[in-house]
């Protein structure tokens, strides 16, 4: 399969009241067409920095943004604000966290899926009516004649990420960004969401990133994961080797942290310590305080990503050690 996002290391820096901020670092991943990635890690990780560094959604006079990003063979940070306006909803669409933020509360629903028919296949009012109601027909919306016509107070917290999905999916984009799209939704819900997005993404042979903290969103839904660690992919590959196989201690640590059906007796394993200050320049492991595999070598040299085996790469000193350990448990 050929790839359709490129990113190659990815740098974002903020201007803040405390000096530079560095939340992404150097950070690389691809997706192919027809592919769903998870990008995975704590809050604070560098994972939705990523997403919206993509987009080009940050103020450029308090950011800096460097390294490659090319999708379908566009080069986005060549890219001015026109063009991005053309490419953000058309061929690159977002899924945000928080729904009712990302909607106008006075407009009805309809209208605001319709605006982007409108907009970007300079449709008719009535034509962009009849797409949108299809649109909300796919993505599983009842009764979507009089839906049309409703407002987002109207709807439901599972209804409202429906009615995102179908807004990014309007144009049917090449690559789909979900950050964190189940939040604050229910099991049953959280369900229903990942099947309709699975099912649209082979439907329109699109690529998909999924940012979550949720390993078991990925497990169910992704087919290759990176984990990020203070704004540092540390660790990537396809979802079985990775959950099968974790090399970066933090990756073994944030398996070891989910609660497992049967054992009820078991206590979690929560990983001690908080994430590096991204004011200040790394120098070592950025995971080395938190490390229980630490020696001096991670306190002085920062270990770069290398190949493990076909496709699995990790960021550690000591991942062969711990793939011998693994190997041997």
């Amino acid at each position: 399969m050929s790839k359709l996002l490129e990113v190659k290391n990815l740098s974002t820096k903020f201007k803040t009241e405390r000096g530079t901020a560095h939340a992404v670092r150097y950070v690389n991943f691809s997706i192919e067409r027809g592919k769903m990635m998870g990008l995975v890690g704590e809050s604070g990780s560098g994972k939705s920095v990523t997403a919206k560094s993509i987009m080009k959604l940050f103020d450029p006079a308090r950011t800096t943004i460097t390294g490659g990003i090319q999708l379908d063979g566009i080069d986005i940070l060549a890219k001015k604000e026109k063009d991005m306006q053309k490419i953000r909803g058309n061929i690159l669409s977002m899924i945000f966290q928080d729904p009712m933020s990302s909607l106008n509360p006075l407009l009805t629903v309809g209208e605001q899926i319709a605006e982007v028919f409108r907009y970007h296949k300079k449709m008719n009012k009535q034509t962009a009516k009849e797409e949108t109601i299809k649109l909300l027909t796919l993505v599983g919306i009842p009764s979507p004649e009089s839906r049309y016509k409703q407002y987002p107070h109207e709807f439901s917290g599972g209804m409202l990420q429906r009615l995102m999905i179908a807004i990014a999916l309007a144009c049917k984009p090449k690559l789909l960004i979900a950050d964190e799209p189940t939040t604050a939704l229910d099991v049953t819900i959280q369900a229903q969401i990942l099947r309709i997005m699975k099912r649209l993404q082979h439907e329109f042979d699109m690529g998909i990133l999924m940012i979550t903290h949720d390993l078991g969103v990925v497990a169910e839904v992704c087919d290759d994961v990176s984990v990020m660690y203070a704004g540092q992919i540390v660790e990537s590959g396809d979802v079985e080797t990775i959950f099968e196989s974790p090399l970066h201690p933090y990756t073994l640590g944030l398996m070891s942290s989910i609660p497992k059906l049967g054992e009820r007796s078991k206590t979690l394993n929560p990983i001690e310590g908080n994430p590096p200050d991204l004011h200040f320049e790394l120098n070592g492991c950025p995971f080395a305080e938190r490390c229980k595999f630490k020696t001096d070598i991670c306190l002085a040299d920062a270990p770069k990503l290398k190949e493990m085996q076909e496709g699995h790469h990790v960021s550690c000193h000591h991942a062969e050690k711990i793939a011998g350990r693994e190997a041997a448990v």
